[in-house]
């Protein structure tokens, strides 16, 4: 049977000799940027930046807005987007985690926030997860936290 080289969207690029694991999901986000339209999009430097605020002020306040957001696929986004997050690219989690909140009401600038995220990977999926053998055990921690940034509860994200 050999190795497995794709699985579930995943392809993974084995060297035993150096032991080194990588796993790219470069197909399956080409296949999501078609899937939404964004495939010939520009490209955009971070999935979220200091001013983008998100809140539940953005989401439709009346029927003809809840209206023009049923024909846009936010959900579907958002859900495309988090199994490449969590599969191989964790650098989109804190954007998808502020942008998920909203699935059952989004509005338009939570919507703008998808195709930013989609920009972002638009420009970097050839990025690569990669697992390596140290001889070493290293542990490092990286740590960021927002203080009372949610506009809807003014708690933390962390």
């Amino acid at each position: 049977m050999g190795e497995a080289s794709y699985v579930i969207g995943i392809e993974i690029y084995r060297d035993r000799s150096k032991r080194i694991l990588r796993l790219s999901q470069k197909a399956y986000i080409e296949k999501v940027l078609a899937k939404f339209r964004m495939s010939a999009c520009s490209s955009t430097a971070a999935p979220i930046v200091k001013g983008d605020k998100f809140g539940i002020h953005q989401s439709p306040q009346n029927s003809l807005k809840e209206n023009q957001m049923k024909h846009i696929p936010y959900a579907s986004v958002v859900g495309n987007l988090m199994y490449v997050q969590v599969c191989t690219r964790p650098d989109i989690a804190f954007a998808l985690g502020m942008l998920g909140r909203y699935q059952s009401n989004p509005g338009i600038e939570h919507w703008k926030g998808t195709e930013k995220v989609m920009r972002y990977l638009q420009g970097t999926k050839d990025l690569k997860l990669i697992y390596k053998h140290t001889k070493n055990l290293e542990v490092v921690d990286y740590s960021d936290s927002d203080f009372a940034d949610c506009l809807d509860t003014r708690k933390s994200t962390s």
